[in-house]
């Protein structure tokens, strides 16, 4: 289950979230077209940093869905929305990087990276 920012059952103070919040999550893009949500996300273990949130996307009624890795840095929470926001068209995020059910391509180092390189983004690790 995932809670918005307006849940009066839960209080959000401050930048930490809890990842029982994240997990469910919408994801939206500018368009404001609902693209999906965070399935989950992977966190490096020896820094405590998240690599990149888990997008579901695709599919039907949860059937047949994908996982799309984002860079948690092209991840924007929006408030009003109540989910995340990236800067990019369905048709990008389509041909990204991904991985059914079942799969572990993150366990990868070389996957983590085609992964930020496709979103253009700086790979830290």
């Amino acid at each position: 289950m995932a809670y918005s920012d307006n849940d009066t059952t839960f209080e959000n103070r401050g930048d930490l979230i809890a990842s029982d919040r994240v997990e469910g999550t919408t994801v939206y893009n500018r368009q404001g077209e609902r693209l999906g949500h965070i399935s989950n996300f992977m966190v490096e273990k020896r820094s405590g940093q998240v690599r990149y949130a888990v997008l579901s996307f695709g599919g039907f009624l949860g059937l047949g869905q994908d996982h799309y890795p984002l860079p948690w840095s092209v991840l924007t929470y929006d408030t009003e929305k109540g989910g995340y926001v990236i800067d990019l068209a369905k048709e990008v995020l389509e041909a990204a990087p991904h991985y059914g059910v079942g799969e572990r391509p993150f366990e990868d180092e070389a996957y983590g990276q085609s992964v930020y390189r496709y979103y253009g983004v700086t790979y830290p690790w």
